[in-house]
């Protein structure tokens, strides 16, 4: 049976245009137009516009990824993330611009109820990703370290030692010890912390908080919780449920923050009025005028732009060996902290 042209359907789809449809088209041998499309010496620039007019007409787009494969690479990153947490969001929107300078793809996979990060991860090296940056990876170090072992693999947010794998994190101790200075400066002294559980670089922040609340020879508290405005909404219920109010609550994240305040508010309470709240990370919803959360921020995007020259180093040049970066934060200071409430 003949070849239909491009174009016209077989099996009631169209038949997508190959390299040889542009040949005959143009009037030129297939290598030539090989040549053009790998950018290569060999063919003039009359009959380079000939081909690429060729081609548009045709609608003709090379398919670099197969082209890729079959030289043993895919120039591409995975990128596991979580789809509900915003900060995740705002690294994302810094990987991108970072990979498309150094010539690489991205390809993301999330996390969801009943998709855990071994099968988001299994997901990406499926399509041949060559490397995979974890977005807050709560997996255990076990697995984290055979992932290691298996492909090139950065942990974002959280540290991850003795795995042979890149990190890039915030310096957590750094970024609590100027939540709880900023607070006390303002007089507080009873500043009680909401963890993060689980999560990414919650037990620095942990221990960050106990050691500079005994800095200021101030009493400790953590609640435990979570990344999530749940969490939040719970911990300020129980608050609430006690004698006596704290001044200030630290927050895991900006999404605990935010449902403190939320919480809070629904009670009739003032933030900051009645209480001061910071949380951690500068998500861009941080910003918005109605929560102008005061907060300790990480700079996303230096953390995206690490992240993936870390991959992409040890990717072209096998003989590096993983490595640590400790970026420092900044508190921020809006209009969820005062001083505290006179009694």
């Amino acid at each position: 049976m003949p070849e239909q042209p491009p174009g016209e359907e077989t099996a009631g789809k169209p038949r997508r245009p190959t390299m040889v449809d542009v040949a005959a088209k143009a009037g030129v041998s297939r290598a030539l137009v090989s040549l053009v499309f790998r950018n290569q010496p060999g063919a003039s620039e009359a009959t380079r516009q000939r081909v690429l007019a060729a081609a548009d007409e045709l609608g003709y787009r090379p398919d670099n990824a197969a082209r890729l494969l079959a030289r043993g690479r895919s120039r591409t990153l995975g990128v596991v993330l979580t789809v509900h947490q915003p900060f995740d969001a705002d690294l994302v929107e810094g990987i991108y611009p970072e990979a498309e300078r150094l010539g690489y793809d991205v390809l993301l996979s999330a996390t969801a109820p009943g998709r855990d990060e071994s099968k988001a991860v299994e997901a990406l090296l499926s399509h041949r990703c060559e490397s995979v940056i974890l977005l807050g990876s709560q997996s255990e170090q076990a697995y984290l370290a055979e992932l290691g072992r298996r492909t090139v693999a950065v942990s974002v947010g959280r540290r991850v030692p003795g795995a042979h794998l890149d990190s890039v994190h915030t310096a957590d101790t750094v970024g609590v010890r100027q939540a709880v200075d900023h607070l006390a400066e303002l007089g507080h002294r009873e500043i009680v912390h909401v963890d993060g559980g689980k999560g990414p670089g919650a037990p620095d922040r942990r221990r960050a908080y106990r050691g500079a609340m005994r800095r200021h020879k101030l009493p400790a508290r953590v609640l435990p919780g979570a990344y999530s405005e749940e969490a939040g909404m719970a911990a300020a219920r129980q608050l609430l449920s006690e004698d006596r109010l704290p001044t200030a609550v630290l927050a895991g994240n900006d999404r605990c923050a935010v449902g403190l305040m939320h919480a809070f508010a629904t009670a009739g309470l003032d933030v900051p009025k009645d209480i001061s709240v910071v949380g951690y990370d500068d998500n861009h919803l941080s910003h918005l005028s109605y929560i102008d959360l005061t907060t300790v921020r990480q700079d996303a995007n230096r953390i995206a732009e690490q992240a993936v020259r870390q991959a992409v180093a040890r990717l072209e040049d096998e003989t590096l060996e993983p490595r640590e970066t400790v970026l420092d934060p900044k508190l921020v200071v809006r209009g969820t902290t005062g001083p505290p409430a006179v009694h």
